[in-house]
């Protein structure tokens, strides 16, 4: 393993490599095992080309979406990632500025090294509408779970997003190698302090346990923010999860740092999709680097789609106003994809369009079976 990459966001990442030490860097690029998954988020977008459709016109497009009864200006977010101010030292507020001001909602998440308080306040200083979206892993003490919920709701989040593929920590090959497992001095996990069961002043560890349908069902009745469900890919527990309330699923492998043996995200999509039928939205993150990939994954069936590790090494390599540029150019590579495939608006994009590179097939919609 070399630790270097090489796909399409080698322009980013390179200036980020130069900024961080190594073993923070490759926190943030590494994957579980060998890192088979992380590498097929990308590559499997890479053998998925679009069909255009011609003579539609185009000139009253609009990129926007709705999602969870809110207008977003593009099928576009900030997907949760730990220790941003690993990155950066100004972290988690300046990439929740950052998007505001490109008008991306963001998922700020449980390991934030910026408390949820304090990153809502900072999008909402750049635009007082902003939407900021809480990660939140289960925990097996339920009064923790429920001062999260409690500390994410007073700050104005206006969802929550479970993350449920983490019964025990992935295997990170390159954190193991770098022995790396701490943050550094003056750097916590801020939403974990003063939790119930915590010492004064000292951060719980973020929880890995086998949660259950019971532990999300007792989430569901002690909140009325809408429940996204992150880190679905099997279609069954697509259709569980609706019939357990839940208001929006997130299909996502955790960026490869999981099961290494999980399908690319995009490859899960059309089946879950398929299994949810409309009921609820589908969002999708993992991969996601250029317009392109967005315009394929909606027309698979997702509502809008994450960003996550482009995200990081924009703030490592120019901070915010590094990560504002590049979601304010990549909202208009979609637009402009979106009008070389004949559409007018981000739901004009159909399955039939996505074919295999080279073959002109439609790829298969089958379902995972492990």
């Amino acid at each position: 393993m070399t630790g270097k990459d090489t796909g399409p966001t080698h322009h980013l990442a390179e200036p980020a490599r130069k900024q961080l030490p190594q073993e923070h860097y490759d926190f943030f690029a590494g994957g579980a095992g060998e890192e088979t998954a992380l590498r097929e988020n990308e590559n499997a977008f890479g053998r998925l080309a679009l069909l255009p459709r011609v003579l539609r016109g185009g000139a009253d497009r609009s990129t926007g979406v709705s999602v969870l009864d809110r207008e977003w200006p593009a099928p576009l977010f900030v997907s949760p990632t730990a220790f941003h101010r690993l990155a950066h030292p100004h972290g988690e507020a300046a990439t929740a500025r950052a998007a505001a001001a490109a008008g991306v909602p963001l998922v700020t998440g449980v390991a934030a090294t910026t408390s949820v308080a304090d990153v809502v306040a900072a999008a909402r200083e750049q635009d007082a509408d902003a939407v900021v979206w809480f990660q939140l892993y289960l925990h097996p003490e339920p009064e923790v779970t429920t001062e999260l919920v409690r500390r994410a709701q007073r700050a104005g989040c206006s969802a929550l997003v479970v993350t449920v593929d983490s019964p025990v920590f992935g295997r990170r090959t390159r954190d193991l190698h770098n022995g790396f497992h701490d943050l550094p001095p003056g750097l916590a996990t801020e939403n974990m302090r003063n939790l119930p069961g915590s010492e004064p002043g000292r951060p719980l560890p973020i929880p890995m346990w086998p949660a259950g349908w019971d532990d999300l069902r007792r989430l569901r009745e002690q909140t009325d923010l809408p429940l996204v469900l992150k880190g679905v890919l099997h279609p069954d527990d697509a259709r569980i999860a609706v019939e357990q309330g839940m208001d929006a699923l997130l299909v996502s492998n955790h960026g490869g740092r999981q099961l290494d043996a999980a399908p690319a995200s995009v490859e899960a999509l059309p089946a879950v999709a398929d299994a949810v039928a409309g009921r609820v939205p589908v969002l999708m993150d993992g991969g996601v680097r250029r317009g392109s990939d967005i315009a394929t994954a909606l027309a698979l069936g997702a509502r809008a789609v994450g960003i996550g590790r482009p995200v990081l090494w924009a703030l490592a390599a120019r901070g915010e106003e590094g990560v504002r540029e590049y979601l304010t150019a990549l909202r208009a590579d979609f637009d402009h994809v979106l009008a070389l495939c004949g559409g007018h608006r981000p739901q004009d994009l159909t399955a039939d369009q996505v074919v295999e590179r080279g073959t002109a097939r439609r790829p298969s919609r089958g379902e995972p079976t492990c």
